[in-house]
This record gives structure tokens, C-alpha cells and sequence, in this order.
């Protein structure tokens, strides 16, 4: 059976913006509330002003970008999170395009998965040992964290092309999909996720799709949404690539309209009314997601914060009907 959760569909500028949607994580059927990297504020320390305030729910991040945080704080960021909210975490991480990895390290990775490699063995070690020693290439750490009794701290890879998929498989507990079709997951990423947990001999990590969504309506225009919501993980190399490998091409420079038509005809970008939508959604749980969750940042972006909390209700009684 496939989970639905949702992401809070904004980077909030003050903590409290987040607590509405804490409280329908909390009183909803959704498994858990994610939020996205932020700069305008930190997802660690807005999720732990919603347990303070009282609404303490399962969280997850994705996908906090690697530049950011060296490997221990990151794992003491999430410990510290799975102590506040008493409830599982799934930090989520990525290495972010290599325009972010120059402006913040002074040059791209040299090799992206090497780079995510020792940032996950790293915390691996940490988290689940209390203790890392690993010299690496891009990464290293001889330290102790203390280990306390804790709900548990999942290790999560965002995901979009084949080779991340296999490495994901060998090292991470969950894969994050974001943008992708439901085909390509079916065809591509659990392929790649399977191959790579059986060369390490491991279960094969759950798979979570974050899938941009919003229900048909009056004056709503799906590229218009698609646009608001995506425009700038279209305009990434990584997320182009891997858009071009199911199908979907699209060109932000040249036309970003078509590009948007693009995106909601190639079903990257869901948009319909409930029926067409409970199909739509379906393909996702068949293509082997075990979590499904909603990104309505479309709406939010266009309409406001209180029609994306309205949208993410009317989604999730849609899921409880099916």
C-alpha cells in the first residue's frame, strides 16, 4: 500500500507560516510533512518551532543540499530534529547543481557520486554507530556523536538519474524522486535502485516521490502552474537531463511556455480533476512509489497559502476515497 504525505508548498520567512500545515500533518492521515532546502529559512529549526508550538509529526527534508553542512553538522542536525519532534525523520541530501557546489566550495565536485559516497558514509557511521572515521576525497571525519534513544533517523538520496539511483540503492534508506514521470520511475530509477541493492547485498531503499501537482478549476491553467512551481529545477542541467531521458523536453531560454506544456503533457506535472487525478497518482504507487507526496507549490505560489492548504485537503480525502 502506497503512503501520501505532502511538502510544505513555500519557503516560510517566519516560523509560524509553517504551522497550519504542521497542524493538517497532524490531524490528517498524511505519514509525514516535508519541507524542501530554504535559504530565506532553515527547514531544521522551522520544523522544530512546530514541535514547540505542539504539532510534533513525522518530518522529512529534500533535500538538503551538501554544500551547505559538513556531514557532522548534518548529522547532529537530524538527531537533534528527531529529538524534537519525537517522531522518525528522513533527512534527505543531494549535491545541488554544480553552479550551487562552485558558489559555495569554489569548484564543482569532482565526482558527484564520490561526493555523495563519503558524505553518507559519514553519516552512516555517525548515526547509526555514533562514531565516523573516513578519510576521503571530498569529505572526511574522525569524530564521535553521542548515540541517545531516539525515533528513528533515516537516510534519504534525492534521485533522478540512473547512476544516483544504483548508488542510492547501495547506501541510502530511502530514494527522493522529484519531477520525475511515473514511466521513468517504473522504467528507469527502481531498475537502478534494485541493481544497486543487490550488488551491496542490502533491501532495496523505499521509494518516495515528491510528484508537483494541482486539481483542475476555474481560471487555472496547468502551464501557468507547472511554471510558477518548477520553473527553476527546469532551468537545472540535472533536472533537463533527466526530464530528456522520459520523454519531456524542455528549453527555459528558448520557450518556457512550451517547456511548461511539456511537462504537464509528459505527466511530470500532474493536473486533472479528482477522478483523472486518483489515475494519475496511481501510476506512481504501480511504478513502485511507497510514498507519494503532494507538492502544490504551483497553487501556493499563484494563489496563496490558503488555497494550497485548502488543495492539499481535497488531495488527501481524494487518496482516502480511492
Amino acid at each position: 500500500m502506497t503512503d501520501h504525505s505532502f511538502l510544505v508548498p513555500f519557503v516560510p520567512t517566519r516560523p509560524e507560516q509553517l504551522l497550519p500545515f504542521a497542524a493538517l500533518a497532524q490531524w490528517s492521515r498524511a505519514v509525514r510533512l516535508w519541507q524542501g532546502q530554504g535559504t530565506a529559512s532553515d527547514t531544521h529549526q522551522a520544523f522544530s518551532y512546530a514541535a514547540a508550538t505542539g504539532f510534533r509529526v513525522p518530518v522529512g527534508t529534500s533535500v538538503s543540499l551538501m554544500p551547505f553542512c559538513h556531514p557532522y553538522d548534518a548529522a547532529l542536525r537530524a538527531q537533534s530534529l528527531a529529538a524534537a519532534m519525537g517522531h522518525s525523520v528522513v533527512a534527505g541530501y543531494g549535491p545541488g547543481a554544480k553552479v550551487l557546489q562552485r558558489s559555495i566550495l569554489g569548484s564543482p565536485y569532482r565526482s558527484q557520486l564520490g561526493a555523495v559516497r563519503d558524505y553518507v558514509t559519514i553519516l552512516r557511521g555517525l548515526l547509526t554507530d555514533g562514531k565516523a572515521d573516513h578519510e576521503g576525497e571530498f569529505y572526511s571525519c574522525s569524530a564521535v556523536l553521542p548515540r541517545l534513544p531516539l525515533p528513528p533517523v533515516e537516510i534519504g538520496l534525492g534521485v533522478l538519474r540512473p547512476r544516483m539511483a544504483e548508488l542510492a540503492g547501495e547506501v541510502a534508506d530511502v530514494a527522493i524522486t522529484w519531477l520525475t514521470p511515473a514511466a521513468y520511475l517504473k522504467d528507469t530509477v527502481v531498475p537502478a535502485l534494485r541493481a544497486g541493492a543487490e550488488r551491496a547485498g542490502r533491501a532495496m531503499p523505499r521509494v518516495v516521490a515528491m510528484v508537483p501537482v494541482a486539481l483542475d478549476g476555474p481560471e487555472r491553467d496547468a502551464t501557468k502552474l507547472a511554471l510558477a512551481g518548477n520553473s527553476g529545477h527546469m532551468s537545472l542541467p540535472h533536472y533537463t537531463d533527466m526530464l530528456s531521458r522520459s520523454g519531456i523536453d524542455v528549453d527555459m531560454r528558448a520557450d518556457p511556455e512550451a517547456s511548461g506544456k511539456a511537462l504537464v503533457g509528459g505527466n511530470a506535472f500532474l493536473f486533472g480533476n479528482e477522478s483523472e487525478l486518483r489515475d494519475k497518482l496511481r501510476e506512481f504507487a504501480d511504478a513502485g512509489a511507497d510514498e507519494i507526496v503532494f507538492n502544490v507549490t504551483g497553487v501556493a505560489l499563484t494563489q496563496g497559502g490558503t488555497a494550497a492548504l485548502r488543495e492539499l485537503e481535497q488531495l488527501l480525502r481524494l487518496v482516502d476515497a480511492a
